[in-house]
């Protein structure tokens, strides 16, 4: 089963129903679930061959409707949203430099149904935290899905933490941690503006939730395509629906380059991979 399956079973047996009725609101919470995932992915770094960092502090900006529906339930939703990150740390073999920490806040400047993710990643106390140097926080803003057109969000908004916040450690090499490859391939997909990180051998695309790249257009299966890491990279169709187009030609399997555009549905993607 799914992390972002659990996630909703847990949620679903929680004060005895009490969040039947914030799963009505705009903004839902696996879609909550489902952004911080995608923080983790975009934001991972490589310190070493075994171990891979992600952001473990988190802030949920909502807009004043939906973060007046959510906030009564904040320090429980809170608590499952940390619990699925730290679940799907695990799967995906991610570390953590301290506690994880999920919060939601209030932005006057973000419509009904519009949500904002910032991330860092913050040191616990027995860290050996360099004062004055920070990790830049990353942020994205994704609409509700439900519109068609495989919109998934606008292109990424600069952020920076909130006054008095603690500061990030910076993205490093640890002391001891041997010497880093000369050189590294770094892949990834754009889908209407927005970069999503390749970080891990395959990478499953469609309108699931348990999708690693969840695309919200009617055109797209549950689980529509896959792709694979390798030499070359490569896309294979999970017998989907509407099948893959890959640079014109509608295919089930194909090898992608550098700019390759590949169309599901009515969604298109461009696989991106460099050197460094």
């Amino acid at each position: 089963m799914g992390v972002l399956k659990r996630f909703e079973q847990r949620l679903e047996g929680l004060v005895n129903g009490t969040f039947a009725k914030v799963f009505k609101s705009e903004v839902q919470p696996v879609e909550i679930a489902g952004a911080l995932q995608r923080e983790c992915d975009n934001n991972a770094t490589i310190w070493n061959r075994d171990r891979t960092v992600v952001p473990n502090d988190f802030i949920v900006e909502l807009s004043a409707p939906d973060y007046e529906r959510l906030s009564p339930y904040s320090g429980q939703l809170g608590d499952e949203l940390s619990s699925m990150v730290r679940d799907y740390a695990k799967q995906q073999r991610y570390t953590f430099m301290g506690p994880i920490k999920v919060h939601l806040e209030k932005a006057d400047d973000l419509d009904t149904g519009l949500y904002r993710v910032r991330s860092r990643t913050l040191a616990s106390s027995t860290s050996q935290e360099q004062p004055g140097q920070a990790a830049a926080a990353r942020a994205s803003m994704a609409p509700r899905g439900g519109h068609g057109g495989g919109h998934v969000g606008p292109p990424p908004m600069p952020s920076s933490p909130p006054p008095g916040a603690a500061q990030p450690v910076p993205r490093a090499a640890p002391p001891g941690a041997g010497p880093q490859p000369y050189a590294q391939t770094r892949r990834w997909i754009e889908i209407n503006g927005t970069r999503h990180q390749i970080s891990r051998p395959t990478l499953v695309l469609g309108r699931s939730t348990d999708a690693d790249v969840r695309i919200d257009d009617p055109g797209v299966s549950r689980r529509h395509c896959e792709i694979r890491v390798g030499t070359p990279p490569t896309i294979q169709d999970l017998g989907s629906t509407n099948g893959i187009v890959v640079d014109g030609q509608h295919t089930t399997r194909a090898n992608l380059r550098d700019g390759s555009r590949i169309v599901v549905g009515s969604t298109t993607i461009v696989y991106r991979q460099a050197e460094g």
